[in-house]
């Protein structure tokens, strides 16, 4: 594993809302809005960005935990910027902390983590409970 980055560093995504990011479920479309499994979703990709730089070539992330405080809606068509936040490096675990903004409004907030784990034991540890 590489460690090239320090708590407080950064990284930014942007994510176009589209109707495969509303809040759907087996009963039909609840609100045409950004669904909060959608954020979390983008949050991952978004923390996410900091393990691609950090895995060597046998190394892969794997997610531990996302957490989503989801404050207000975004539309269909609307761009939501998404920040991620370096919060601790332990070992193999990067934790990252987020927030989701539509220009000035915050969207939602959260952290995320992931295990950064040889491709092999992710292998191993899927092979275990086949």
């Amino acid at each position: 594993m590489i460690t090239p980055f320090h708590i407080g560093d950064r990284k930014q995504i942007t994510h176009l809302v589209t109707p495969a990011d509303a809040a759907t479920f087996i009963t039909g479309n609840v609100h045409p809005v950004y669904a909060t499994f959608a954020v979390a979703r983008e949050a991952e990709w978004a923390c996410r960005q900091f393990v691609l730089e950090m895995r060597e070539a046998d190394e892969e992330g794997i997610g531990t935990f996302v957490t989503v405080e989801h404050r207000s809606p975004a539309l269909i068509g609307q761009e939501v910027l998404f920040t991620a936040t370096i919060e601790s490096i332990t070992g193999n675990h990067v934790i990252c902390a987020y927030e989701a903004r539509v220009g000035e409004r915050l969207i939602a907030s959260g952290r995320q983590g992931q295990k950064i784990l040889k491709k092999e034991r992710i292998g191993q540890l899927f092979d275990s409970i086949r």
